[in-house]
């Protein structure tokens, strides 16, 4: 992938990195050996099967399918072997029955071998549109393949899964994360410290293309990839506000005092308390406290949560965490 990227860094010096540096080759993939492997056998033996990739945004589904089309297809052939639909822009029965089909059913007179049709997003896809993909699928099976992508494999209809092979895209690891981060910021120059790379990391949740533009937004914010840079960049609760957050919760007597530090750290780092939550949440867990005080606190949490999706004003939200945490006081005390 080197010579690829270095070279697509100087033809597209304004392309987002996340495009710039999206793999070329099925070689140049990080991680899900397993499902490449598989399909590169496929590819060999001239058997490749309808695709039905499936799993978490930014793992690899999408660029796996368009190094498939690559290793398959020479650049000429591309336009005309390669039909390429977002699911969530066209949705409906009539693009099913309008560009795939039509797509479908005609032959290439000069190349051989099959065409490829991927449906990207097919879990936006309506009940009816998939309805009516599955009998194309079926007809024209000599002619085209299909490859779906989703995010959620319980939207696509039991009669299109059994009709492909199912590929599950897992969240990617940090050690496979790393090598691809370290090169884009070779390439780049950019300068990144350790704990900026772990903060990368922990904020992506197993997502590279996540990773990759909070690296690009945060190195053109700040000049500089700190853990402090990037948390601030994501607008997310940074470790010791956390810390200080929880100290305040369990040790502080005043609600008042606690509710008005809160909103105030809140307002001056543009914190979410759906963000604040979560990370207290995971922090309540390294607490030693008794169980049965630190089940009933998470509960609380939960509904709160909960509210909060729901579209509930996060002011009243603020006052029942600080009232789990005050509950969670007196269980112990009394305990």
């Amino acid at each position: 992938m080197k010579k690829d990227a270095m070279a697509s860094t100087k033809n597209a010096p304004n392309l987002p990195w996340v495009e710039k540096y999206r793999p070329a080759t099925l070689n140049d993939l990080i991680s899900h050996q397993e499902i490449i492997s598989t399909i590169n056998k496929f590819i060999k033996q001239n058997q490749l099967p309808h695709l039905l990739f499936y799993g978490p945004p930014g793992t690899g589904k999408t660029s796996t399918i368009l190094a498939i089309a690559k290793q398959l297809y020479t650049p000429q052939q591309m336009s005309s072997m390669i039909l390429e639909l977002n699911a969530s822009d066209d949705s409906g029965i009539g693009t099913v029955r309008g560009p795939i089909l039509n797509f479908a059913s005609t032959r290439t007179i000069f190349s051989g071998g099959f065409k490829l049709i991927i449906l990207d997003e097919a879990d936006a896809m309506s009940k009816d549109a998939q309805n009516a993909l599955r009998r194309i699928i079926e007809k024209y099976t000599d002619n085209v393949r299909f490859c779906i992508i989703c995010n959620y494999l319980s939207k696509i209809i039991p009669a299109l899964q059994s009709r492909c092979t199912r590929f599950r895209f897992g969240p990617l690891a940090p050690e496979q994360i790393l090598p691809r981060l370290d090169h884009v910021i070779d390439a780049e120059g950019v300068k990144v410290t350790e704990d900026g790379k772990k903060a990368l990391m922990k904020l992506s949740d197993g997502d590279m293309r996540k990773v990759i533009n909070v690296l690009q937004s945060t190195w053109m914010s700040f000049k500089n990839v700190t853990e402090e840079t990037v948390y601030t960049c994501v607008g997310h609760p940074q470790p010791r506000d956390i810390e200080t957050i929880v100290n305040w919760l369990l040790n502080t007597e005043s609600i008042k005092e606690i509710y008005q530090k809160i909103q105030e750290l809140k307002i001056q780092k543009g914190l979410a308390l759906e963000n604040i939550l979560r990370e207290v949440h995971l922090f309540v867990q390294r607490i030693e406290l008794p169980h049965r005080v630190i089940s009933k606190l998470i509960m609380r949490m939960a509904a709160i949560e909960e509210r909060l999706a729901c579209g509930c004003v996060e002011e009243p939200q603020i006052s029942a965490l600080i009232s789990a945490f005050y509950i969670a006081r007196n269980e112990v005390s009394i305990e």
